[in-house]
């Protein structure tokens, strides 16, 4: 992943300079913390862990060499912790983008591995499932007994497909992100790009230049452009498409994760963007139409 020379400007220097985490055959207590660690943060989508929520027994098992890494990831995978982040609240499309993430370190590269998973859910249940991802020869090839999952996706590896960097910015929205609280919330990211076998344009997450920490659905606004009265064609080019989080309206409470779309008028654009930081609203897209 060394030869990404954008990787600042992508927002994506973190994995790129970041080396792989394995339990060495001397390992010492820091190196095991570290690879706990590690495997939290890979497997949980760099969310919070809470010292209750920790497996400690597994822990333990790898901190006295009785199993392995690739062992301790298939436990956090098929723990309570692991589906009730990601497996109960939601979609099996979006559960299984995420398993791609999470355990072979890439996005999905087409509609055929995810109708897979699918599949394989329905016929043999969520341990098979996540069996599938860490006994698949990719896995093993990538990662092997002592390697920490990595994000392989930002760079070129054996069997990778150029699709694939672009898919795995729809899915990486930043290294300070967690994929559990993220503004699209738990639609899937990928449905309509792999149902119509097309790539996705470049949307750099938090972390680069731009600072925006999100990417807007195609599915989430008007699909037509509404009448602003405008009578030509460079005053309808002239409106815009604000996406809103956080916003807040008397008598209901703060969702985080919710979002809404404004289509505004370019003379109404600064106005609006006003009101919408006073109720408390974080403007996560600005867009024209």
């Amino acid at each position: 992943m060394s030869g990404l020379a954008s990787a600042s400007r992508l927002g994506i220097s973190a994995f790129d300079e970041t080396q792989r985490v394995e339990l060495r055959p001397n390992r010492s207590e820091e190196n095991v913390q570290a690879v706990i660690s590690a495997v939290y943060r890979q497997l949980l989508g760099n969310d919070y862990v809470m010292a209750s929520e920790r497996l400690t027994y597994a822990e333990s098992q790898l901190r006295q060499g009785t199993t392995t890494v690739r062992e301790f990831v298939r436990t956090v995978a098929k723990s309570e912790l692991y589906k009730t982040r990601f497996f109960y609240p939601n979609s099996n499309n979006r559960f299984t983008e995420l398993n791609y993430k999470h355990l072979l370190g890439r996005a999905p590269y087409d509609e055929a591995e995810l109708i897979f998973h699918f599949g394989l859910y329905n016929e043999k249940g969520y341990d098979a499932d996540i069996d599938a991802f860490i006994d698949s020869e990719e896995y093993v090839t990538n990662f092997g007994d002592n390697v920490v999952p990595f994000y392989r996706g930002f760079g070129y590896f054996t069997g990778a497909r150029t699709v694939g960097f672009n898919r795995m910015f729809r899915l990486y929205r930043g290294y300070a992100n967690s994929d559990s609280s993220q503004v699209e919330g738990k639609s899937p990211r990928l449905t309509r790009n792999l149902a119509q076998n097309s790539s996705n344009t470049i949307v750099g997450p938090s972390g680069g230049a731009t600072g925006w920490s999100y990417r807007a659905s195609s599915d989430s606004a008007p699909r037509n452009r509404p009448n602003t009265g405008a009578g030509t064609a460079d005053d309808l080019n002239r409106l815009y498409r604000l996406e809103v989080t956080s916003i807040r309206t008397p008598g209901y409470p703060a969702v985080r994760r919710s979002s809404t779309v404004f289509m505004v008028p370019h003379h109404q654009l600064l106005a609006k963007m006003q009101q919408i930081h006073r109720t408390g609203g974080k403007i996560a897209s600005i867009t024209p139409v």
